[in-house]
């Protein structure tokens, strides 16, 4: 019988009461049905009956009893300790199943796109993780296409990144930048104080791949094709860390939001440009009716705080 009470621990889980173990345990550590009673506000008969029912059920006498009290005996002081354990642990699911109510608890995985999100999701996350510390934030750099596709799946609840219009995508905006002109260091484009559409498609122009941005193509279509001009594209990066480094080698500019400065720092300079007031929305994606966890609902709240703080829009600067 001794042998058999490891199992003991699974069996409680399923068949016992958790009142049975809190009896139990009670009377276990008092060795004393009537302190126990007191100490549960119980009357002693039903706390007896109770214990007994225990016994019963496990088929394991968990005390001896005499006129003098009772003591456990060596079944008793094992299930003693699993009980207590068992009791803890329930206690510990229920606070955490609460925490997770309360978004206060749990994993939220969040893709972002790295550029764009440079002033928001760093201040953000911060401030998160010190309000909601049991919260596990994953991020996930990717692609545009990644970042749909992580949601329509469910892998992310949320994306950071720059508007959408995809069917079955909500976005909200958070920040909206203007377009400006990025450039190596010495080029022609410093003496200026803006460039304009016409001299961009002059020049060699560098931008993402078509696969993961297309909306990119789409957005050089809408500034050239009223001018009647087509740029001319020199080549197609996987990233920002591949554009930053082909501008500053000279192969071409590269058409970029205002906020990219702050990723390129003095590697690049920047000029607005010229006579283009249509503005760029960062924000959050989410897919309609997916299912954003209470700590997904927190996260976007503190997005909302850092992009309201923050101001509207970055200015374009001389580097």
């Amino acid at each position: 019988m001794f042998l058999a009470l490891p199992c003991l621990f699974g069996i409680v889980a399923a068949a016992m009461e958790l009142r049975h173990l809190r009896y139990f345990l009670a009377v276990g550590e008092a060795l004393s049905f009537t302190k126990a009673a007191a100490q549960l506000r119980v009357a002693q008969p039903a706390l007896s009956r109770q214990v007994q029912d225990l016994e019963e059920e496990i088929g394991v006498d968990l005390f001896k009893r005499s006129p003098r009290g009772v003591t456990l005996t060596a079944e008793g002081r094992l299930f003693l300790d699993l009980a207590r354990d068992l009791l803890q642990r329930a206690e510990e699911s229920v606070d955490q199943v609460r925490a997770l109510a309360r978004g206060h608890y749990g994993e939220l995985h969040v893709g972002y796109a790295a550029s764009p999100t440079v002033e928001l999701l760093p201040p953000a996350l911060a401030a998160f993780q010190k309000a909601f510390p049991r919260v596990n934030v994953l991020l996930h750099d990717g692609s545009r296409r990644e970042l749909i596709e992580g949601l329509q799946s469910g892998a992310l609840q949320l994306a950071l990144m720059p508007q959408v219009a995809v069917e079955g995508i909500e976005f909200e905006t958070l920040r909206s930048y203007p377009f400006c002109v990025a450039f190596a260091p010495g080029h022609p484009f410093a003496r200026l104080k803006s460039v304009s559409l016409e001299k961009m498609a002059a020049e060699p122009l560098l931008g993402f791949t078509r696969k993961d941005y297309p909306d990119y193509y789409s957005l050089l279509d809408s500034l050239f094709r009223p001018l009647g001009l087509k740029p001319r594209i020199a080549a197609e990066c996987d990233g920002a860390s591949s554009l930053i480094t082909a501008v500053e080698s000279g192969r071409g500019v590269a058409l970029a939001m205002s906020v990219f400065k702050i990723v390129s720092g003095k590697r690049l300079t920047y000029r607005p440009l010229a006579g283009v007031k249509e503005l760029i929305s960062v924000g959050i994606a989410r897919a309609e009716g997916g299912d954003v966890t209470p700590a997904g609902e927190n996260f976007c709240e503190i997005l909302r705080k850092v992009a309201k703080g923050q101001g509207h829009g970055s200015k374009v600067g001389t580097t």
